[in-house]
């Protein structure tokens, strides 16, 4: 089944405002990241066999200030990508001001490695160097392997925080709520957490459901299981 429509209208629509990269790395990245190290605080904690108070005490400024860290180190390293996008632009641009035969040849050969040839090639040619922005759109294509798209800093780091924050808080409900055995509903929490987002991540690609929650759940778990071994060794 097709995930959308080829009408003229709809290909008009679609292709004159593409969508670029969303926030789906940023979600995954945020919500493995949270969870991982959120439990892995509860499970060093537990393991040490401090109070409950300690572990949500630990727990939330974690969960708020690695959430923060995170979201501001995805902002800045999203910002320097868009800011090195828009320097190779102001490149392009000085290029096909100062050397505009030679960057027209570079757009042939661009359009030449897309399968055009004779006529074809030197009318698109043509078309595409007469519209700047088309022409300079091709060349961080071609030339750098950019999309035309930008990245948006500020979208990414939300998307990360808001992930961070929601998968993080997962281990410390039990104790937030005062129920009885909270470190093992804890564990059995995070642990469907992990494989949750591992099973969520395979709507976009091709490994199956279970396999990818598999390969995430054995990720935090390992993580978790450290944690309370290196926890359990200043137990009192």
């Amino acid at each position: 089944m097709s995930d959308h429509g080829h009408s003229p209208q709809e290909i008009s629509a679609r292709i004159a405002a593409p969508p670029g990269r969303g926030v789906l790395r940023d979600v995954i990245y945020g919500g493995i990241d949270g969870s991982v190290t959120t439990f892995a605080i509860v499970a060093g904690v537990a393991g040490a066999g401090l109070s409950p108070f300690v572990i949500v005490a630990l727990g939330l400024a974690n969960v708020l200030a690695d959430g923060f860290s995170m979201a501001a180190g995805n902002y800045s390293g999203t910002k320097a990508e868009l800011d090195n996008l828009k320097r190779l632009r102001r490149v392009e641009e000085r290029h096909i001001r100062d050397y505009p035969e030679g960057e027209r040849g570079e757009a042939r050969e661009i359009l030449r490695l897309k399968g055009l040839s004779g006529p074809v090639l030197e009318a698109a040619t043509d078309a595409i160097c007469a519209d700047q922005d088309a022409w300079i759109n091709l060349m961080m294509e071609g030339e750098y392997g950019a999309s035309a798209v930008d990245p948006d800093p500020m979208r990414a780091a939300l998307a990360t925080f808001a992930a961070f924050l929601a998968a993080g808080m997962v281990p410390l409900l039990p104790f937030l709520l005062g129920w009885s055995s909270a470190f093992s509903v804890s564990v059995w929490l995070t642990l469907a957490t992990f494989f949750g987002i591992g099973a969520m991540k395979s709507h976009w690609a091709l490994t199956p459901w279970w396999r990818s929650g598999a390969e995430t759940l054995v990720i935090g778990g390992a993580a978790a299981l450290l944690a309370y071994g290196v926890g359990s060794l200043f137990q009192a």
